[in-house]
């Protein structure tokens, strides 16, 4: 079968409308965002608070993402949410909508790299913690692109003829150019445009996947046949969950969640310094964008547990007996024993797509083994490890159980939703590094043309970059796991310093920032099998022992930008002596509005869970799981509207 007998003549109609809206919004947009460095890299302040927290929703929900997190729901179920606590559940979004958000907002800055200026005062240690936060960024901006890369590619090969190594090129001619030339404007409306796309795809595979399910006992059993999984319905995480070879890490889940709930509120409260905070006009819109982009994350849940019980439904069909997965992979593996698992999709690939180039006799043996009846889709499936690869149930669900005519609109959305996540992504590393580094230290005078022709070549430049790492990596959920537990530990610790502690300097943030990703990095050279567990507590280890003394061993920030930085910004920690210096009148103000935020923590953190676990339980007909969580989350949106929302002034909360 080819990529032909796939998609019929309302998909490559769809298909073709998709590209020739998308590379007219990046043409249309490209006057606006060359106005100025400002309005390429935050829209210069023009654009609605509705537009960015829509835009928040479709960068959150990234093609490769979706494909890890359903991996985890078609293992777990409902219980894969927790799992996510990593990264994918987006529990740093309360915090940001809380304050970290407002906070980086009332700076005035254009980027998180500018913000240390700001913070730490432009001398020595500001610029250096400065060029750090560049580094950061950047290096960040790469592994998240080859993250993107590897899940586009091996999701594209799946539909055509063409290995993950080719998809992934052709999905990066087509999103680089577009990008490059309408910035942070492109981001935000051809992310509108992509979300309403994203919402048909979702509407379309939670009813489908409802109607199809019988019952909870239904669903139950033949999770239990598929995946081992007898809990698989609960949204109660489990002491010990089924999980299989090469998922061993996640078996204790509780233990797991709770360390990744521990990780996110560290990482959460040093957030903030996303582009779309710095382009909200005033404190109200912050909360709002974010309150917004909380909500409509939600829809991502839906769509990925109906496709998940879709594939449970597939992989039951399809192989009711999946020790001829196992014994598949051992013909595979023995006929190329060198294969390495960054290699084994192309190798999948090749075989599925092009048998003639392989010895007749394997393509016989994988018959004998699979079936004549629908042995390629049987391939696509098969793991390194000999198992029911979770991370292509996305893929084969599209191509299996999907109508004609729909199916062209769902490989739009996700690829929608993988080209929303490279934009913002490329457009936060590339600001920053024109911003914060070519014009900083190289043409502080440069014009506006010049800047804005150094940021189409930054942009090449990441894009290429990443690709060269993307070819490196195992899987998506590997890469995926050293971003959030690995390298971003490197940074968290400056991340959250630079907040709440004042005595904290712009050497003890470039230099803690600078161990700490070093630190990662020997990790991943040296000891690349490193739980995740262990990766987090070394690294942080490293970047805080390393923060910590830089920050005491020199000496402390100017006061003078410490103040104008307090009496901006107005956060709360360890700021006493600052606090100590406004009047009366604005210490309780500014009192009143932290009680405020702390007080809504955990109604907003439970609110948001429970939008994600909700209508999980609800389509796999889990009736008395999804009453539990509707009340839980319904007092938690009560609380935070009372609690916080209600108290949101007009604009502003100081008028400095």
């Amino acid at each position: 079968m080819t990529m032909f007998d796939y998609f019929g003549k309302l998909d490559y109609a769809f298909m073709i409308f998709y590209v020739v809206v998308l590379i007219g919004l990046g043409f249309y947009l490209k006057r606006q965002a060359s106005k100025s460095l400002d309005n390429y890299i935050c829209g210069g302040g023009n654009i609605p608070w509705w537009a960015m927290g829509i835009s928040g929703m479709a960068s959150f929900l990234d093609l490769a993402g979706t494909a890890v997190i359903v991996s985890f729901l078609f293992m777990m179920g409902p219980q894969g949410l927790f799992v996510e606590f990593r990264g994918g559940a987006v529990l740093i979004l309360p915090f940001m909508m809380l304050w970290t958000g407002k906070w980086h907002r009332r700076s005035g800055c254009l980027t998180g790299a500018q913000w240390n200026i700001f913070r730490f005062g432009d001398c020595w240690g500001g610029r250096a913690s400065q060029l750090m936060g560049v580094i950061a960024t950047v290096l960040t901006t790469i592994g998240m692109l080859a993250y993107l890369i590897v899940g586009a590619g091996i999701f594209l090969s799946t539909f055509l003829p063409w290995s993950p190594f080719a998809c992934s090129i052709g999905l990066l001619l087509l999103a680089t150019p577009y990008t490059m030339m309408s910035g942070f404007y492109g981001v935000i409306f051809t992310d509108l445009f992509q979300s309403c796309i994203i919402i048909a795809a979702v509407i379309y595979v939670s009813v489908t996947a409802f109607m199809g399910v019988g019952s909870a006992e239904e669903v139950s059993a033949i999770a239990l046949s598929v995946t081992g999984n007898p809990d698989w319905i609960s949204g109660i995480p489990k002491w010990n969950v089924h999980v299989p070879k090469g998922y061993e890490m996640y078996k204790h889940l509780i233990i797991f969640s709770s360390f990744y709930l521990l990780r996110t509120i560290v990482a959460g409260i040093g957030t903030g310094a996303d582009p779309r905070y710095f382009g909200a006009k005033n404190d109200r819109e912050c909360g709002k964008l974010s309150m917004l982009w909380t909500a409509l994350m939600s829809v991502r849940w839906p769509l990925m547990i109906g496709i998940a019980v879709l594939g449970l439904y597939l992989v039951n069909d399809l192989v009711p007996e999946q020790a001829n997965i196992q014994q598949a992979a051992e013909v595979i593996h023995g006929e190329y024993p060198d294969a390495t698992k960054p290699q084994w999709g192309d190798l999948i690939s090749s075989i599925a797509n092009t048998p003639n180039k392989h010895e007749a006799a394997l393509i016989g043996d994988l018959k004998g083994v699979l079936g004549e009846d629908k042995w390629v889709e049987k391939m696509n499936l098969i793991s390194f490890e000999g198992t029911v690869n979770p991370e292509k149930i996305l893929s084969q669900v599209l191509l299996m159980k999907v109508a004609r005519g729909m199916r062209g609109i769902l490989v739009i959305a996700l690829i929608a939703a993988a080209l929303s996540t490279f934009g913002s992504w490329v457009n936060l590393g590339t600001s920053q590094f024109v911003n914060d580094f070519y014009k900083k230290w190289i043409r502080p005078k440069a014009s506006t043309k010049e800047l804005i022709l150094a940021s189409w070549g930054t942009v090449i430049s990441i894009v290429f970059l990443s690709f060269l790492f993307s070819r490196t990596l195992e899987s998506i959920n590997e890469i995926w796991g050293w971003m959030m537990m690995g390298f971003g530990a490197g940074f968290l610790v400056p991340s959250f310093l630079r907040l709440y502690w004042w005595r904290f300097n712009g050497a003890g943030s470039a230099i803690g920032t600078l161990v700490g990703l070093t630190a990662a990095i020997i990790q991943r050279m040296l000891c690349p099998g490193l739980s995740e567990v262990w990766q987090f507590v070394f690294v942080l280890t490293v970047g805080f022992v390393g923060s910590v003394a830089a920050a005491l061993l020199t000496k402390p920030t100017d006061p003078e930008v410490l103040r104008n930085m307090y009496m901006k910004t107005r956060p709360f920690g360890v700021w006493g002596h600052l606090k100590d210096t406004l009047s009366q009148e604005e210490r309780a103000k500014t009192t009143l509005e932290h009680r405020t935020d702390l007080i809504a923590v955990p109604f907003a953190m439970v609110w948001q869970i429970c939008i994600f676990l909700g209508p999980m339980l609800f389509l796999v007909h889990n009736w008395i799981g999804f009453s539990g969580v509707f009340i839980v989350g319904l007092v938690a949106f009560v609380g935070l509207y009372f609690l916080w929302f209600r108290k949101q002034p007009a604009g502003n909360f100081y008028d400095n």
